[in-house]
């Protein structure tokens, strides 16, 4: 080193030497060091390393913390010191999660009287995993089709507002809350660690995840983008009362230990604080699709003008997802896919144009998409309607059609009179709906049909009721006759 060539000074100037270079290299050391644990961290953009976070400049010890989460779930008692907590959950047991306004008087006065949004995520802990992130999930969507990763408990929840579940990420869910008011959110976790784990000989050790919270307030345009707040706790999640045992397993190891060895770990909390960590990173997903709902589309009949033409006939009822085509260029296909709540599929069909779609065979599809989403997708590709459960064919006495051509070859008018039927498709098969379907086919409002009868044996009239409907054999005829009912505007129909 520089300072043994500096013998023939004096031992005074030796010394001083010495002292002024040892201090200069252990202050390198530490710039090095600092440098390249910072760095790792901003590139990594992980919200694991919560010793470099520790470690942070004091700029950031004074970072306002607005809100605190709690988990209500014990902590186990089997974690050293210096490490994070772990918490053991069930596989789809419900846990509360505690929103708390952490904020002191006249902090972050925005937020006042506003509504802000947090995004809850599951996702792994272990860096390796992280990395791998989307090809985990995707098989695990390919074990467990139709199923999700993390849901809302929310007949359980209190004070959450719109809460949303994007089904092409399986482990995210969000909603929007008032920091002002009490929010619980009751999560379920629905996948196992062990479900992540390289199966070799049995018996291997669950990979832990983490429960992270991400908090937005709303920006000028209407946007939440604002980013307030972050934390996040580590779990591994059990088969149902897997965590229980587990839990009473690390009590009974450290009630063996001896007093000096139990001074190494940490005493278990009954619940687990959530540690402030680095917003997750966004990740481009595809669009998700608008939240499954009902299309009630009103199928209206109408009888016409009286003339029997065919083209007055009613449509069969319009099946929910419209008609995929050959021509169309995958992006188009895409489209088609979120309309009809097929997202979850769409990454693994995004190179798929209308024509290669149409090609797939049912057994291609449920290999694919697994046999509940397999077969409704198949379905909807083939645009196959849902059988109605009752058909029934009906017809008025005054709507009769006379052939020209076979009144001329026979001589009288009778035998070139046909009458022309029109279809009532029924799905609840009560007499209600059968008096609404029959409205529709008047074109009068359903109040003006008083009752519904059916002629009977020697020419009674037997009130139509929901029993008698059940029990009608599918695509019946019948000729409809009206009768004027005893108050004004109001009429009775008899099928005959």
């Amino acid at each position: 080193m520089a300072w043994a060539l500096k013998l023939p000074l004096a031992d005074e100037v030796i010394e001083s030497g010495l002292v002024q270079d040892f201090d200069a290299s252990l202050s390198g050391i530490g710039q090095e060091l600092g440098a390249g644990a910072y760095s790792m961290s901003d590139v990594l953009a992980l919200p694991i390393f919560k010793q470099e976070e520790s470690s942070l400049p004091p700029e950031n010890q004074d970072k306002l913390l607005p809100f605190q989460y709690v988990l209500c779930a014990a902590t186990s008692p089997a974690v050293k010191l210096h490490d994070e907590t772990l918490t053991y959950l069930n596989q789809g047991q419900s846990y509360e999660i505690r929103m708390l306004d952490n904020r002191k008087l006249g902090e972050l006065p925005e937020i006042n009287g506003k509504l802000v949004k947090s995004i809850f995520r599951v996702v792994f802990h272990d860096r390796r995993l992280q990395y791998t992130e989307h090809q985990q999930l995707e098989g695990w969507r390919w074990n467990r089709p139709g199923d999700r990763i993390l849901d809302i408990d929310i007949p359980m929840s209190v004070g959450i507002i719109d809460p949303r579940a994007n089904p092409t990420q399986l482990n995210t869910v969000e909603f929007l809350w008032d920091p002002a008011k009490r929010t619980s959110v009751f999560i379920q976790v629905h996948c196992i660690s062990t479900e992540f784990t390289l199966r070799k000989h049995g018996g291997e050790k669950g990979v832990p995840f983490r429960v992270q919270i991400d908090t937005f307030r709303e920006n000028e345009s209407g946007e939440y983008t604002e980013h307030l707040h972050s934390a996040s706790c580590q779990i591994k999640v059990f088969k149902p009362k897997g965590a229980d045992r587990k839990q009473k397993t690390d009590r009974e190891k450290m009630e063996k230990r001896t007093p000096h060895e139990k001074e190494k770990y940490q005493p278990s909390y009954e619940t687990t604080i959530l540690t402030e960590c680095s917003p997750w990173p966004e990740v481009t997903y595809v669009p998700s699709a608008p939240s499954p709902g009902f299309n009630s589309s009103h199928s209206s009949f109408s009888i016409g003008d009286g003339s029997g033409s065919p083209s007055h006939q009613p449509d069969p009822p319009t099946p929910l997802a419209d008609t995929l085509l050959p021509t169309w260029t995958p992006q188009e296909a895409q489209q088609w896919l979120h309309r009809n709540r097929f997202s979850t599929f769409s990454r693994l069909f995004r190179n798929f144009s209308g024509a290669d779609l149409l090609k797939l065979t049912r057994e291609d599809v449920i290999q694919i998409c697994g046999p509940a989403d397999g077969i409704r997708l198949f379905n909807a590709l083939k645009g196959r309607m849902v059988r109605p459960r009752l058909t029934i064919y009906v017809c008025q006495e005054s709507q009769q059609v006379r052939d020209p051509q076979h009144e001329h070859e026979d001589g009288d008018g009778s035998a070139g009179t046909f009458f022309v039927y029109h279809a009532i498709y029924l799905e609840e098969l009560t007499a209600a709906e059968l008096t609404e379907k029959l409205a529709q086919l008047f074109r009068v409002p359903a109040q003006q049909i008083q009752q519904i009868y059916k002629q009977g044996p020697t020419g009674i009239h037997v009130l139509v009721s929901d029993e008698m409907i059940q029990n009608f054999q599918d695509e019946s005829c019948f000729v409809l006759d009206t009768m004027k009912a005893e108050t004004n505007d109001s009429y009775h129909i008899i099928l005959k």
